[in-house]
Order: C-alpha cells, then structure tokens, then sequence
C-alpha cells in the first residue's frame, strides 16, 4: 500500500469525483482511477460506488476512509512541523469557528497571523461541534474554537479546555422601533432570527421567554450561517440573541445596534477542543494562542484555562504563549 494511495481516496472524498480530485492532484483522470482500482484489489473490497452525486464511499470505504484520512493528514503535519522549524513559513491550518471567534477574536488575530505565517493557506470551517467532531478526529481540522457542547459527549479522543463563560445581547437593524427598550420583557411581541451557528439559540431564546413569563417567542427565521442572519437583521425588523462581542464588531456599525438590555442573556461557554494526541504544527499552534488571547468584550478576560468540564480523561495541553 502505497502514501499516494491514500491521497488519491482522500482527494475524492473531498472533491467528490474523480474529475475534480484528478485536477487538484494534477494528474490524469485515468491515472487516478488505476491508483483507487490498485488499492481496492489490495484491500480485497470496493472502496466507492457511482451514483447521481459522483463517488460514493461503500461501507468498507467509509471505515478505510477514516484511517487513511488521518494517515495524509498526520503525515502532512509532520512534514509542515518540520518544514515551519526550519523557518519556512508555508503549510495549511484548518480551524473550525463558531461565531463568537468569528467577531470576537479573529480580527485581532488574523493580522498578526499573516504577519508571522504569509504564506500559509488558512481554511476556516464555520461551524459548531458536534458537526466538526469528524474533521477533529480524522485531523482533517486543526482544531475547534467556538460554543461548548451542552449535552453531547465529546468523542474518544477528542478533549474540551473551556476558556471562559459568555453571555448573549439582543441585535436589531439601526432605526428598529424597539432599540429604545432597556428589559428583554419589553420585547415581547417582537419577531426573531436564530442561526444554528450559535449553538442552541432557538432553545435558548424559549428558555428566556419562559423565564420572564412572555409566552412563546415568534420566532420567524433559522439560518445556517451568521451571514444570514446578518442580512436579515439589517434588512428586517427581526431581532436576534447573538454574542456580546458583537457589540464591538467594527465591520456592523452602521447597519445594526446592540440593544442595551438590563438583565444577563446566557450564552454557551467558549472553548477550545481539539485532539491531544496530536500535536500542532507551529504555525496552528501560532493561531490558537492568538485566537485564545483574544475577546471583543471588555467583561471578559484576555484568556484563561480551566478543567474540562465534558471530558475527565485528560485536559488539552496549553498553546505556548507568542509574542
């Protein structure tokens, strides 16, 4: 079995067809198809399947997919480790966020990132856990930065460091007829987004309307991502629960406000989960510590570290402190 082997499966899981991961190989379609039919004989067992979507992973394909993707993945690790102790400032780092990383603490880190590391390619997976476990265990995903899960159990293998509680504030366009009020029970009759970025924000949002005895929320609009949500508040007169750091994201002003509501919306704890197995290359270690470092708001401290409260089997290893 051969490295090249695995990088042609792993390509056409990614790319989902032969065509596609042939290009981004750089190779011949044909030559592609004779590696996967090699490995398939070698393995004794169909690996894909050819449907209306393109190539699809067979069960044994699925279970094979798994080692092998985190087989390139390791490798190519090792070899950017190598690469970025050199000196070399190349590579590629694969980071999942959900939104409080998004406005809170990418701004301020991403510029000193490109200064330290140019030419890394940087991917970043907006997204929650549980739907970033795959990518964490296969190492396909450097690590995950983002809302703490509240209910599941984090996968063998995988450990959460929280790095500090949140809260939620309540965001509408500017000129919305309601951002004078000071009390969430004054926005009763108000009508709502969620996004399920922010994780758990439809039951949180019931949770609070039961609290304070509002009935249900009229709930109006889910979207996938923060850039929908975005859309919708600026161009509507729906509200939204979203994090406090949105109060400080300097690219929204102008188009909305953050209302300033007396008692304490709760918000999912920040955390940083990873494998601990696995150690980062210096270059995805550079940007966690900036990522951990950083928080928009002013209630919150730079960074702090504290016991996983999900998983007792161990505890992420600190990021080494950068300047």
């Amino acid at each position: 079995m051969k490295l090249n082997q695995l990088e042609f499966m792993v390509a056409i899981v990614e790319h989902g067809s032969l065509r596609a991961a042939a290009r981004e190989l750089g190779m011949a379609q044909s030559a592609l198809t004779r590696g996967v039919r090699s490995l398939e004989r070698e393995l004794e067992a169909p690996l894909f399947v050819r449907d209306v979507q393109g190539m699809v992973l067979t069960e044994a394909g699925k279970i094979f997919h798994l080692r092998a993707s985190a087989a390139v993945n390791d490798l190519r690790r090792a070899k950017e480790e190598v690469q970025q102790s050199l000196g070399q400032t190349g590579g590629q780092v694969v980071v999942g966020l959900s939104i409080m990383p998004h406005v809170g603490m990418l701004p301020q880190a991403l510029p000193q990132f490109r200064r330290r590391y140019p030419d890394v390619q940087l991917r970043i997976i907006e997204g929650l856990y549980p739907a970033i476990e795959g990518g964490l265990r296969d190492g396909s995903i450097d690590f995950y930065l983002g809302a703490m899960p509240t209910h599941e159990t984090l996968a063998q293998g995988l450990v959460a460091e929280q790095l500090f509680e949140n809260t939620r504030t309540v965001v509408g366009r500017n000129g919305h007829p309601l951002a004078a009020a000071t009390s969430i029970k004054e926005l009763g009759a108000a009508e709502w987004a969620t996004t399920s970025i922010d994780y758990n924000a439809s039951t949180d949002l019931e949770s609070l309307f039961a609290q304070y005895k509002m009935g249900s929320p009229k709930l109006r609009l889910q979207a996938s991502s923060a850039l929908s949500v975005i859309v919708a508040l600026a161009s509507s007169d729906l509200l939204a629960l979203l994090p406090v750091q949105w109060n400080d994201f300097p690219m929204l002003r102008g188009a909305l406000t953050v209302f300033n509501i007396r008692e304490q919306l709760p918000a999912p704890s920040i955390a940083c989960i990873r494998r601990p197995d696995l150690p980062l290359t210096p270059a995805s270690e550079f940007l966690c510590d900036l990522l951990r470092r950083y928080t928009v708001s002013k209630d919150q401290p730079a960074a702090c570290s504290s016991v996983d409260p999900i998983s007792a089997r161990s505890k992420a290893p600190s990021a080494t402190r950068s300047s």
